[in-house]
């Protein structure tokens, strides 16, 4: 006898930096989950000024799409206004990379329509995309993480103190936006000359930003986890190599042919592995972390270890690290998915589990 298929709709595009690499990713989701029998795909499309969309096939906006809302009710669905019926998935798959999908928002959106949904929560999914907050986490658990200071849009910076901490810390130093991944606004500064024009050009996609100590030629090595609480695994590491010699930008990550190399998994020591393994999975308990996650760290050519960032939403294409990592550790990429979704079904019982009187 059958099972019956679950109801996944998977979330993608959205108002963010990344919108590109979302609707790619979000592709191989859908083919995956669809390949498998088990589910029902529902496509949503999310444009970059924020209107949802059903679609018959994961894409951009085309013009056969179906307008469709959100609708925040008990066991809450979708509304396709067009045909006034709702539709009621099982469980939404996010794969909105960065601003307005990795933040939070979303989870907190789903959340108020009582939805299960693959991925951190609201709590971890907007600390984990504030790199500060993260590192500060991170450090609190005894993982080191690089100096660093932090400018605000709107909040006057004395520049000659910003120069000196740079010049007594040693070029380069990175500025990057507090809240945004994929390398977006990020500048690999050389020296006084430029600082404060990397600065400026961060706190355009973002109302914060780090300007934080580089590595000399650092590998950049990273970590898939999967599951959550007791029951969490990390992966094997992977590496990515930049042929060019310079740091991974957008452009080297998703635009240039060639710009960067992965390696999986990647050539460490023992206990080097075994180490950034371990930091990995500390730092996402920390964070209150559940479903999927990559992190990312920096090595020295010493061999020292520093925590970069936890994403929360990585990469979900074939090509992307977070599947190369865990096919590399011996769980193929549908299983992950089935975990994931697995997962999220147990989150929302256990949230609809929580007692909403006040107690005595």
């Amino acid at each position: 006898m059958m099972t019956e298929q679950k109801k996944v709709a998977v979330l993608y595009g959205g108002k963010s930096t990344e919108h590109e690499v979302s609707v790619h990713s979000a592709q191989t989701v859908c083919r995956l989950l669809q390949a498998s029998g088990k589910y029902q795909v529902i496509p949503l499309f999310i444009s970059k000024e924020g209107y949802w969309f059903l679609q018959k096939q994961c894409s951009t906006r085309g013009p056969e799409d179906e307008p469709i809302s959100p609708v925040i009710l008990p066991q809450g669905g979708l509304f396709i206004p067009s045909k006034n019926i709702f539709l009621k998935p099982d469980v939404y798959f996010p794969v909105l990379h960065g601003t307005n999908g990795e933040d939070g928002t979303v989870q907190g959106l789903l959340e108020m329509m009582d939805a299960a949904y693959v991925g951190c929560g609201v709590a971890a999914s907007a600390m984990a995309m504030d790199k500060e907050v993260a590192k500060v986490l991170a450090r609190e658990e005894g993982i080191p993480v690089l100096p660093y200071q932090k400018i605000s849009r709107g909040v006057a910076y004395d520049k000659t103190a910003l120069e000196a901490w740079a010049a007594q810390t040693g070029y380069p130093v990175f500025v990057k936006p507090v809240r945004l991944g994929s390398s977006v606004g990020v500048t690999k500064v050389l020296s006084a000359k430029t600082l404060h024009q990397a600065v400026a050009f961060a706190l355009r996609f973002d109302t914060d930003a780090l300007v934080e100590k580089g590595v000399e030629k650092p590998r950049e090595v990273f970590c898939g986890l999967l599951g959550e609480g007791e029951n969490l695994r990390s992966s094997l590491c992977g590496e990515l190599k930049n042929p060019s010699g310079g740091f991974f930008d957008y452009q080297a990550k998703y635009i240039t042919q060639g710009g960067c190399e992965t390696r999986v998994p990647a050539d460490l020591p023992d206990q080097m592995q075994k180490d950034i393994r371990r930091f990995s999975e500390i730092i996402f308990r920390a964070l209150r972390g559940s479903g999927l996650a990559r992190a990312d760290f920096l090595v020295g050519q010493d061999g020292a270890v520093w925590f970069s960032e936890m994403n929360t939403l990585p990469g979900l294409s074939e090509t992307s690290l977070y599947p190369q990592l865990f096919e590399a550790s011996g769980v193929p990429y549908p299983q992950v998915l089935d975990r994931l979704i697995e997962i999220a079904l147990r989150a929302r019982e256990r949230r609809r589990g929580l007692s909403l009187e006040r107690a005595g």
